[in-house]
């Protein structure tokens, strides 16, 4: 097994593995490499879902997904699907999985069926590396900060966009939540810093008045948005990627109209996040 940081923000590829044998001795390397790069990206691994769901099974428990269609008799995976005739995607935008959950998930194990023939990458951003590159002004300011995340907007029953979707969505009202979570978080596993905000799922930060909030929440976005800080996984079938709901941001890129692109996805649960 081979582990290649993508670059210095976020991301590591790892090539020569099989992950339906993978040995304990490796797993543990690989584990330990996920939590310092925040993603993983594998190339040509054939897998049923009972190997995609024995794999995550590894990480820890299944979050079964409250929102996502699910596979025909495997409820623990969840369909991302584009079909050709559709213009909307899932994940169309930068955010966070799950923030807006009590404790929300660790992370999420993508696996590509059909891809389209150009197109369809996912873009990933490294929170840790983002803190690191803020200004000391700026950290102090943010230290004890809180936010809170929601995700009505997106998911609930009168959200445009769960409109749009559609049918690709299950559960509507009976499934929204909100949460507040620290803006700078201290990773459950290494306990290195990292923003712990989204533009998708964070509301508001606690405590400042809304302009204020919303001018720091702006400003921390456009600090993230640099290139530097971002990785862009071009997919192919059999790819699969992973990361860490905890110290990264993803964004699918809605590039390839006219192609179908089908995915799989199982997200695993996560811990309660330190206040």
């Amino acid at each position: 097994m081979k582990i290649t940081p993508a670059n210095d923000a976020v991301g590591a590829l790892v090539d020569d593995v099989d992950i339906r044998s993978i040995g304990d001795a490796d797993f543990k390397v690989l584990r330990q490499a996920f939590f310092d790069h925040g993603a993983l990206f594998f190339r040509d691994q054939s897998l049923t879902p009972e190997d995609h769901i024995a794999f995550a099974g590894r990480w820890g428990p299944i979050n079964i997904n409250r929102f996502f269609a699910p596979v025909e008799g495997y409820p623990q995976i969840a369909q991302v699907l584009k079909e050709a005739d559709q213009t909307a995607n899932i994940g169309g935008g930068w955010h966070t999985d799950h923030s807006y959950d009590q404790v929300p998930a660790m992370g999420s194990i993508l696996y590509a069926l059909e891809t389209p023939p150009t197109g369809g990458d996912t873009m990933f951003a490294g929170m840790q590396a983002a803190y690191d590159g803020l200004p000391d002004a700026m950290k102090k300011r943010l230290d004890g900060l809180r936010a809170r995340h929601g995700n009505a907007h997106v998911f609930g029953t009168a959200s445009p966009y769960a409109a749009e979707v559609g049918s690709r969505f299950g559960n509507g009202e009976s499934a929204v939540q909100e949460a507040v979570h620290p803006v700078v978080l201290a990773h459950p596993e290494t306990g290195r810093k990292g923003l712990y905000v989204n533009p998708a799922f964070t509301l508001e930060i606690v405590g400042l008045a809304e302009k204020e909030g919303a001018d720091l929440l702006a400003e921390l976005y456009a600090h993230i948005l640099q290139p530097q800080y971002h990785y862009r996984f071009a997919w192919q079938d059999a790819s699969l990627a992973m990361w860490d709901n905890r110290s990264t941001w993803h964004y699918a890129i809605n590039d390839y109209h006219g192609h179908r692109r089908h995915m799989h996805r199982i997200t695993v649960e996560g811990v309660a996040l330190a206040r």
